[in-house]
């Protein structure tokens, strides 16, 4: 691949790097990355996805810009507030990299639609905040055999992974088989985040996706980071591939998607935003 000058500039401290080079940068340029969530995780995410040079950046979100978003999803700003995510951080992503094609879906991925959205990207970040939505992606990942790297926080902690059970790892069922009865984990809205933790667990997802786009060091697969922020103490822990796991275990019983958005207390359907 050539590079223009422009390119040879903006990219220059991953090229004099001998891990990525000209190549991986390459790699990185024609590349797609596909993103659940612009919100709290999908920012920080995103924004350093398209810094890099991922040349494809997939995302789906259903909700508006909101002031109280802006203590925390850094890719939005107070002149997006009633528009919609995908709108807001197309514009962020486009402004700080034009080599990015960005496709935005305003809307709820759901059993009908998951499959066919995600079956076109190399890797996909799961960033959303809600049970029934993981176990969706998660499932759908499967399936489609795709990387997913999973973020996940509440209050002051954050956890981050990799679910590769395409490749003999372990899948997000292998370490939650169901989701929680209603009500039984309060949401972020309920609870409150600190807003500079998503900024943590969100550059990691980043990060763990271009490892696996260059194809370079260890991945997280088949681990969990837990973050502590108020003891600033990171914590990795084993992940073992359940043998009878629902998905992907010896004897699966589930073939086909299936949707939990009835049982999730703060599952709503797509908001209709500002142009």
């Amino acid at each position: 691949m050539n590079f223009t000058e422009e390119q040879i500039e903006r990219y220059s401290r991953h090229i004099i790097l001998p891990e990525v080079g000209g190549k991986g940068q390459a790699k990185l340029l024609k590349s797609k990355v596909f993103v659940l969530g612009a919100g709290g995780l999908g920012s920080p995410a995103l924004l350093y996805l398209a810094a890099a040079g991922v040349g494809t950046i997939g995302m789906a979100d259903g909700d508006c810009v909101d002031m109280s978003n802006l203590q925390r999803q850094i890719i939005h700003n107070n002149e997006r507030i009633g528009k919609s995510k995908v709108q807001s951080a197309k514009e962020s992503i486009t402004a700080l990299n034009p080599d990015v094609k960005v496709e935005a879906f305003h809307g709820r991925l759901t059993v009908d639609n998951i499959r066919e959205i995600i079956s076109g990207y190399d890797v996909v970040l799961d960033g959303s905040d809600n049970f029934p939505t993981r176990f969706l992606m998660n499932d759908a990942a499967f399936f489609e055999q795709k990387t997913l790297v999973s973020g996940s926080m509440f209050r002051f902690d954050g956890q981050v992974t990799v679910f590769k059970p395409h490749k003999g790892l372990p899948c997000y069922r292998c370490l939650y088989p169901e989701p929680p009865p209603k009500g039984l984990v309060p949401s972020c809205q309920e609870a409150g985040v600190l807003g500079a933790l998503p900024g943590v667990i969100g550059v990691l997802q980043a990060i763990e996706a271009i490892k696996e786009i260059l194809g370079i060091g260890d991945m997280l697969a088949g681990y969990l980071l837990v973050f502590d922020a108020l003891k600033m103490t990171f914590r990795k822990v084993k992940v073992r591939k359940d043998p009878e796991c629902a998905l992907c275990g010896e004897n699966p019983t589930i073939k086909e998607l299936t949707a939990y958005q009835e049982e999730a207390c703060d599952w709503k359907p797509a908001a209709k935003c500002e142009v």
